[in-house]
């Protein structure tokens, strides 16, 4: 092979990658999709949990989502107040005074407080057992049936099952709310962090059918709610529910409920 043969090759090589480089920094700049500046640091503000919580796919959605005023900065549920503050000020707007709300368990009737009717041997799932004979074995068919369907769906590691019962680690919990979507008898709900009183029994039964089902169950006597100052208690459903908003954290309901369901 001649030195010319050589020479005109590497020449050629050389004009086509030149060609090529001209023409993809070209495209790059002229297809070029516009970066969000904001949306890219509140990326990097987010927890990078990616657990859903918040109602978007991920980290990366939320922040695309908060960016576009599609969601509010304090949608993060694992960072909450903090991620939310640094979020606001990203975003040139303030978080509120939202306070911090976890999940709370609607049952107190454990083991030591309920009995069992009957010997199960059916799948190990809330989801199943309530097609047994009575919504399961257990002597209150309101109360929680303790086979964990809502721990298997926290990813944060803030439930346990203790003494028979579905029971929540408030520090843990991020509130993303899974657990509640698992529980088959929706006795998981959202409450204040920093209350004191929340009702643990949705038995809309009344006295003796409820004392002999569960020793602590709500007997629907009321006194809760004609002991509340604020007016905060009313019965929903046959069982008492506190109005959060009204309630002012004083615990006179928790201190006068003879059959001590309020924890």
């Amino acid at each position: 092979m001649s030195a010319s043969t050589i020479l005109a090759a590497t020449l050629m090589v050389g004009g086509v990658g030149l060609f090529v480089g001209i023409f993809l920094s070209f495209a790059s700049k002229a297809f070029a999709v516009p970066v969000d500046e904001k949306e890219q640091e509140i990326v990097e503000v987010l927890p990078g949990a990616n657990c859903g919580g918040c109602g978007f796919s991920g980290c990366a959605a939320l922040a695309a989502a908060i960016s576009q005023g599609k969601a509010p900065v304090n949608a993060c549920v694992v960072g909450q107040k903090p991620v939310a503050d640094k979020i606001a000020a990203i975003m040139g707007t303030t978080s509120g005074d939202d306070q911090r709300k976890v999940a709370f368990v609607r049952c107190v009737g454990d083991c030591e407080k309920t009995t069992d009717n009957y010997i199960y041997t059916g799948p190990k799932s809330c989801a199943s057992v309530k097609f047994a004979p009575g919504g399961g074995p257990k002597s209150c068919r309101f109360g929680c049936t303790g086979f964990g369907d809502c721990v298997q769906a926290c990813e944060f590691g803030a439930l346990s099952i203790q003494r028979g019962i579905a029971h929540v680690d408030e520090e843990a919990c991020v509130d993303c709310k899974k657990c509640m979507a698992a529980c088959p008898k929706g006795l998981i709900v959202e409450v204040p962090y920093n209350y004191v009183s929340h009702i643990g029994c949705v038995n809309p039964e009344k006295g003796k059918p409820v004392m002999n089902n569960c020793s602590i169950g709500c007997i629907s006597c009321q006194k809760c709610v004609r002991t509340c100052p604020q007016q905060a208690i009313t019965m929903v459903g046959g069982f008492p529910v506190i109005d959060y908003a009204k309630c002012t954290n004083c615990g006179a309901c928790k201190e006068d409920c003879p059959r001590h369901c309020i924890v």
